[in-house]
């Protein structure tokens, strides 16, 4: 029987160590589009729409500073690890998500601040995603609240 852990959200998974590696993947391409986007759209203002293309992407100062400041959060929080990587991948991975939806949704208005294309909407959802998935298969607790493995709980069920 488990205890103080949630049934839905695995804990002390397998592949902890692959999901983690992903989440600070996702964020060191945020640092390195963050970068490359400073440099290439340094000249242009905040919130300018020049059209500029950052690793295929289109972004101006504004989104690349930020896209800097999420992926150091992140990387950090990978650093870090003890749960507190869970928590932000999740939190960030659901803002990138909004954050996409949102840019999709303006993509051809005057309402598009980011300077989102539809390319840079896909590659902010497949990171949002990413996070998400690293968030929920990351969590780690000591063996006596983690709970069975569905393998123990499964011999368990047919006994």
């Amino acid at each position: 029987m488990e205890t103080d852990t949630m049934a839905h959200t695995p804990v002390n998974h397998p592949l902890r160590p692959i999901y983690r590696a992903l989440g600070a993947l996702s964020g060191l391409y945020l640092i390195v589009f963050g970068v490359v986007g400073i440099i290439v759209t340094g000249g242009d203002g905040l919130f300018g729409s020049a059209g500029d293309k950052v690793l295929g992407q289109q972004a101006n100062l504004f989104w690349s500073i930020i896209s800097l400041l999420i992926g150091a959060i992140v990387v950090i929080a990978a650093v870090v690890g003890r749960n507190s990587d869970v928590e932000v991948y999740k939190y960030f991975g659901w803002g990138l998500l909004g954050v996409g939806s949102y840019e999709l949704a303006v993509s051809r208005t005057d309402a598009n601040f980011l300077d989102f294309s539809i390319v840079t909407v896909i590659v902010t959802y497949v990171i949002g995603l990413i996070l998400i998935t690293s968030g929920l298969y990351s969590k780690v607790a000591p063996e006596s609240q983690a709970g069975a493995t569905r393998q123990a709980r499964q011999r368990q069920a047919q006994a």
